[in-house]
């Protein structure tokens, strides 16, 4: 088997997709007279500042001598890479079998979940003996390795059909029965899911950028993703392709501690509510956790959009497992678990007399009523009812990351609040 990796061909501002370049190589492999087993879309590490919208790469498993299978990656990519653009940096990465080193294993597991240097890509690359091409600064290179070795790091994998356009739709305005999306996205829920944000009213998976995807169906069944695909009325699809990805199965998250979290890696970590839920300029909500005698600081911001009404019905004491990406010493929440509620609370006392409020004798001295004269040592636990039962929370589809796992998924520890059971509660 030979494994071609691609990335880094689009732009953040002139469009283009490397899904979309794959899909063209994968093409002209088969019309060579090849076998294409599969193609593989794997999102990298989210926090990479370097990345274009969903920092994916690709890589193509296929029966074609190495060689012409380079050379037909390499017309592709000079064909169709945005190069005019100077954060565009292709590569092209050819491994001549599917015998994957360990060092090559460890190198895609860290493009998912932390970062690397170009030098490195290029020295695992003749170390291992693959083929490659690059163009201008060859960023690509990272995530084409990536994508080489991905198949042997993973085990958990979802689909994704993408539809796309005419080349001369491009940068036009999608036309779509956007009635059918919704239509599809609830006949083939939940094996397909993130199609469409109900409450939003949003198609998930139509894209807004200027490149030549239609719109992309992702699921845990290949059949039931390409059966939504088929039921969406729209203006003509130039071609297809089956891809399976890495997208919603949380790859990125790692387990970790408060104490050790870096910026730029994404965590799954443990901690008690200390401070209330605040919202902030902008609709941003912000709480700190504590573990040990570490804190840190947690955010729910405004694209979360209902999220954050959850994230506001924690409280102090609450016991949580919160996951998301750390960055610049705050983690923005993508679900959290709550693994235990505080019930209780403590409040000034009431007078058993008069059923008044008691006011603060002075510092250390306990409470006394005004009027009676009673006294109390101390504030009184209380039983508080709560807006928020254990479990798991998650952002909206609208929300949510490529790579991140949807709680209709399952494989949650705990049980799990969906975004359709919350409506429908």
């Amino acid at each position: 088997m030979t494994l071609v990796g691609l990335d880094d061909t689009d732009s953040r501002d002139r469009g283009m997709c490397t899904t979309y370049a794959a899909a063209r190589v994968a093409r002209r492999i088969r019309e060579a007279g090849n076998d294409v087993d599969r193609l593989l879309l794997v999102r990298l590490n989210p926090a990479v500042k370097h990345k274009t919208r969903g920092n994916a790469a690709l890589c193509i498993h296929t029966d074609c001598d190495p060689e012409a299978a380079l050379e037909l990656a390499r017309d592709e990519v000079e064909s169709s890479a945005e190069t005019a653009d100077p954060r565009t940096n292709p590569g092209v990465v050819v491994c001549p079998d599917d015998a994957v080193s360990a060092d090559v294993i460890d190198f895609a597991r860290a493009a998912v979940r932390d970062f690397h240097e170009i030098d490195d890509a290029r020295a695992l690359i003749e170390q291992a003996g693959f083929l490659h091409a690059e163009w201008k600064q060859g960023r690509g290179l990272i995530g084409a390795l990536a994508a080489v070795g991905a198949w042997d790091t993973f085990s958990e994998w979802t689909y994704e059909h993408i539809s796309y356009r005419p080349r001369g739709r491009w940068g036009t305005e999608r036309d779509i029965d956007y009635d059918s999306v919704f239509a599809a996205a609830e006949a083939g829920y939940p094996a397909v899911w993130d199609t469409v944000d109900e409450v939003e009213g949003q198609a998930v998976c139509v894209p807004h950028t200027p490149g030549p995807i239609l719109y992309g169906i992702r699921g845990d069944d290949p059949d039931a993703v390409r059966e939504v695909a088929a039921a969406i009325e729209s203006e003509p699809v130039a071609e297809t392709a089956l891809f399976v990805t890495n997208q919603g199965t949380d790859a990125h998250l790692r387990e970790g501690t408060i104490s050790t979290a870096k910026n730029g890696r994404s965590y799954r970590l443990s901690g008690v509510v200390t401070t209330p839920p605040e919202t902030r300029e902008g609709g941003h909500v912000f709480f700190e956790i504590q573990a040990g005698i570490n804190r840190l600081q947690c955010a729910a911001f405004e694209p979360t959009k209902r999220f954050r009404d959850h994230v506001r019905n924690l409280r102090v004491g609450d016991d949580l497992v919160v996951c998301g990406e750390c960055s610049d010493g705050t983690l923005k929440l993508e679900k959290f678990a709550v693994r235990a509620v505080q019930t209780t609370a403590l409040e000034t006392p009431t007078c058993p007399g008069c059923d008044r409020r008691m006011k603060s004798a002075g510092a250390n001295q306990g409470y006394r009523c005004r009027d009676c004269g009673t006294t109390a040592p101390g504030k009184v636990e209380v039983s508080v009812a709560r807006d928020i039962e254990p479990g798991w929370y998650e952002v909206p589809p609208c929300a949510r990351r490529h790579i991140a796992k949807p709680l209709i998924r399952g494989g949650f520890d705990c049980e799990t609040h969906t975004e359709r059971s919350v409506l429908r509660f």
